[in-house]
């Protein structure tokens, strides 16, 4: 499979938005290209430097570990066509490129025009059963445990530099964000390179700032209690005392 790549600098964010060319048996080249216009895809993405060099309050506007957060920002289409992929720091972790890149799919895939879910919604609905609560007699699994084994990532997207396709993946912890225009939704966001609790308001901020929040329900992060039992909507804290609900 060859790749077309465009790169384009952000601010401070590099920036690696991609269109796909697949080649067929008879190797002639046919693209396949993203279904998001080039111009909301660049705006989109132009948010991650704004949003992790946010000061407010006090230099902790996202949570997280890093100040600012060193991120990686993928999206896709409403086809899962791989558009663009962006960090906002040279040494954001190389393994949360695929991350975001499978949270954008996972936001887009399970969400549609009367129901938004972000990543970050579906952590207690995929969890396994627990016996060990002896004095509880456990839980059981979640509903839709078993899901995150339903639409492998395609691991010819690993390698840094890669792009356009349809990457696919399923993560179901939070930084994924369905992205909607005129009540549909048009693709996903996905963010990674920090905590889950900090990359869901990474994602859930850039979102806004680019005006394709208009989801039907809520798909913010609903934090469970310490010690809660997975369950619902509920998104366990990552770091006590330093999560934020954007």
């Amino acid at each position: 499979m060859k790749r077309h790549m465009i790169t384009i600098a952000l601010g401070l964010v590099i920036s690696t938005p991609t269109l796909a060319q697949n080649q067929n048996q008879q190797g002639q080249q046919s693209e396949q290209e993203c279904n998001i216009p080039a111009n909301v895809v660049v705006n989109l993405q132009s948010k991650l430097g704004t949003v992790v060099h946010s000061q407010e309050p006090n230099g902790t506007a996202n949570g997280g570990l890093f100040k600012p957060n060193r991120m990686w920002s993928a999206v896709v289409d409403r086809q899962g066509v791989l558009c663009s992929v962006v960090r906002s720091d040279a040494d954001a972790w190389p393994g949360s490129r695929s991350i975001a890149i499978a949270k954008a799919s996972t936001a887009n895939d399970f969400s549609n025009s009367k129901l938004a879910l972000s990543t970050a919604n579906l952590y207690s609905f995929t969890q396994p059963a627990n016996n060990t609560l002896v004095a509880t007699g456990g839980f059981p699994a979640g509903s839709l445990y078993g899901l995150n084994n339903s639409n492998p990532f395609n691991p010819e997207f690993q390698p840094q530099g890669t792009g356009g396709g349809v990457p696919g993946g399923i993560i179901t912890f939070g930084g994924g964000v369905p992205l909607y225009s005129n009540g549909q939704v048009i693709g996903g966001l996905g963010v990674s390179g920090d905590t889950a609790c900090a990359d869901h308001a990474i994602a859930y901020r850039m979102r806004h700032l680019a005006a394709l929040d208009g989801t039907p329900s809520s798909d913010n992060i609903t934090y469970l209690n310490v010690g809660e039992l997975p369950h619902d909507l509920g998104h366990p804290h990552c770091q006590v005392g330093k999560d934020i609900t954007p």
